[in-house]
């Protein structure tokens, strides 16, 4: 009896292990947060074993589009910082389409509407403020007065995907557009380098306001930085941070199951603990950070931002002389 227990147990070890499912997540979050996304599911979902790459979101499109030419695509799940580059994904058939994805009360903003990728998070851009040296302005017009000339530092859409998004929505916004960029010109604000630099820069002094990220800022602020956040009465521009799943996939249900996942609400708890507000209504937002319902938000075409981008980064480089 011995023998065949031991035997029994040899069987289903190994009937667990063939069953285990193992699926390969491209993302650009922190390494921290990227791992807790993927334990946080596994707990969830034992069966599955997620298996993540971090890089910046323009260098996983490189190795995408690498691993295309091989005719290779290693990737079943990607989560990634904006909607532009899965735009291009999308326009290239390399995203597959969920029609029956779980978005009950989702604001459609915030995902694709052919569903071939979904937000998963809100991420505003805004002003940023130095409280010892600045007073706080009410938006973009109110920011641009002759009196801030020198004293506004932005980071720049050929670097940063935030920022990316950032300029496509404001060139999508009929009261905003180019002018905002001459105006930015005109006072003497030259974007470049990511959010990061441009929050230092402000945090430290260095000047009095910046175009960021709210939830840099309010990480920033309650680590005892001097700094605050304001949505524009204009409208704040967003990146979700989209899921996809790629359409060479053979492990289907299992990233169903992820996407699923990142947009209920355990998923959209977890992305409030990381600072981020949810897109899901039914889940608050961090402490210190508005509703999604409270904020003003200006709308951003993916499809058409893929069809202008080579033109939009040429005008924003002659403007600049980049």
């Amino acid at each position: 009896m011995r023998l065949t227990a031991t035997a029994l147990v040899l069987t289903l070890s190994a009937a667990a292990a063939s069953a285990q499912t193992t699926l390969t997540l491209y993302t650009s979050q922190s390494p921290e947060i990227a791992q807790q996304t993927a334990d946080a599911f596994m707990a969830k979902h034992p069966e599955i074993t997620v298996e993540w790459m971090r890089n910046g979101t323009s260098q996983l499109m490189n190795i995408l589009a690498a691993e295309q030419q091989a005719g290779d695509i290693k990737a079943d799940v990607l989560l990634v910082a904006d909607s532009i580059n899965l735009g291009t994904l999308k326009q290239q058939g390399l995203l597959m389409a969920w029609p029956d994805a779980p978005l009950d009360g989702i604001d459609p903003l915030t995902y694709d509407a052919d569903k071939t990728f979904f937000g998963t998070k809100i991420s505003s851009t805004g002003i940023v403020y130095n409280t010892t040296i600045a007073e706080p302005v009410t938006g973009w017009a109110d920011l641009f007065s002759d009196a801030n000339a020198g004293q506004i530092v932005a980071p720049s859409p050929l670097y940063s995907g935030a920022a990316l998004v950032h300029m496509h929505s404001l060139l999508q916004d009929p009261a905003q557009g180019w002018a905002y960029y001459e105006r930015l010109n005109e006072l003497g604000v030259v974007p470049e380098g990511g959010n990061g630099p441009v929050l230092k820069a402000v945090a430290g002094g260095q000047v009095k306001y910046g175009v960021n990220i709210d939830a840099d800022v309010l990480r920033a602020q309650k680590a005892g930085s001097p700094v605050e956040f304001i949505y524009p009465t204009e409208g704040a521009t967003f990146f979700t941070e989209p899921a996809a799943i790629l359409a060479n996939t053979d492990q289907v249900e299992a990233a169903r199951a992820f996407v699923a996942f990142v947009l209920s609400e355990d998923g959209q708890k977890l992305a409030a603990e990381q600072g981020y507000i949810p897109v899901n209504p039914k889940v608050a937002s961090p402490e210190g950070m508005p509703a999604l319902s409270e904020i003003k938000l200006l709308p951003l075409d993916a499809d058409r931002a893929v069809a202008e981008d080579g033109d939009a980064r040429a005008r924003f480089t002659e403007i600049f002389g980049g």
